[in-house]
């Protein structure tokens, strides 16, 4: 499997991408026997991770940067049999600072809930739309990595699948590709793609 290294230098990330990106996703904590994942740009150096000290399928995961800055933290919630994921953004400080009111909420659709088939989707309601409809939608497989995350127009906003060598090569299944559409908070996308990662119990 192809190797995948970050660069020793820190990073200052920059949420609002001008254009489209992609990263690499690899499914491993940099802490030793954690849970979690890693994020890499093009140029190998890490601008997310997610280290859960905890059990996988945690009730509370943070997405960090590089120098382990909190930048989102997610939630889960249950009520009655059914569960949400909500996603709370961290003050400029990072600090683990939960504010009265998270910024989306992930909910699943009841077919999936149900097991009526292999395709599902998730609601995403969004800052001031919490109790509105859909701001965004994760779209998916049971059982599979890949992801689709539309707007409220259907428009594609971000896509996650399976990363291939320079030489065209499917690597391993624990080394993905999120590719993330122009004009799009990039720590938002990728916190929304934490919380696919819990539905499905692989964070």
């Amino acid at each position: 499997m192809a190797q995948v290294h970050p660069e020793a230098a820190a990073l200052e990330i920059v949420d609002l991408s001008s254009k489209k990106e992609t990263l690499t996703m690899w499914m491993k904590s940099l802490v030793m026997q954690g849970n979690g994942c890693t994020v890499y740009n093009d140029n190998g150096e890490v601008v997310y991770r997610i280290d859960n000290y905890d059990e996988q399928d945690s009730d509370k995961v943070y997405l960090m940067d590089l120098k382990g800055k909190v930048l989102f933290t997610i939630l889960r919630k249950k009520i009655w049999m059914f569960r949400k994921w909500e996603g709370y953004k961290s003050n400029i400080n990072g600090l683990d600072l939960i504010i009265d009111k998270p910024l989306f909420q992930v909910t699943k659709n009841c077919n999936w809930v149900l097991n009526l088939g292999q395709e599902f989707s998730c609601d995403v309601a969004y800052d001031n739309n919490i109790e509105a409809a859909s701001h965004y939608r994760l779209e998916g497989s049971s059982g599979t990595s890949a992801l689709r995350i539309t707007d409220g127009e259907g428009g594609l906003v971000a896509e996650v699948k399976r990363k291939l060598s320079t030489s065209g090569v499917i690597l391993g299944d624990d080394v993905l590709s999120l590719i993330i559409e122009a004009s799009v908070d990039n720590s938002l996308i990728m916190a929304l793609v934490v919380a696919y990662g819990l539905v499905q119990g692989k964070i």
